[in-house]
């Protein structure tokens, strides 16, 4: 799976984890078709994964926070107006942007971006009429 059949993957089911496993489908399983015994990162494949993965979570279509039991998540865009439904129930780490930023020295660190700092007018508009119960199970949660 490249960068664009992984951005249709995350499209076609809204919500996907990026590498844990949980009720929601992950992503760097789906990227190589198979199951993964312990860290991707250590997989064969793992540069592919991280290559594939980095290109989705860049994406502004794409928001990575901790929805799904506190694991990396990816939202497609279509969603944002039912998580900003959910965000006064929800812990605020859920629905912070965590972006990853590359430092100066070449390490790899998270940046959380917190709710509604990174949520855009069209979706807080379409989220003021959406009923919660909608909302949730549109996330799966």
């Amino acid at each position: 799976m490249n960068a664009q059949q992984a951005l249709a993957f995350v499209e076609q089911h809204g919500v996907v984890l990026a590498s844990a496993r949980g009720k929601a489908p992950t992503l760097t399983e789906a990227i190589i078709g198979a199951p993964i015994k312990g860290s991707w990162w250590g997989h064969p494949e793992g540069k592919r994964i991280f290559a594939v993965l980095s290109e989705v979570q860049e994406n502004d279509d794409i928001l990575v926070c901790r929805l799904v039991a506190g694991k990396l998540t990816l939202v497609h865009r279509r969603l944002w107006p039912a998580v900003a439904a959910l965000a006064g129930e929800l812990p605020a780490g859920a629905v912070a942007r965590v972006r990853q930023v590359h430092t100066a020295t070449g390490k790899h660190v998270n940046e959380e971006i917190p709710f509604p700092q990174w949520l855009p007018p069209d979706a807080a508009k379409a989220a003021a009429g959406l009923d919660p119960d909608r909302a949730r199970a549109a996330l799966g949660l």
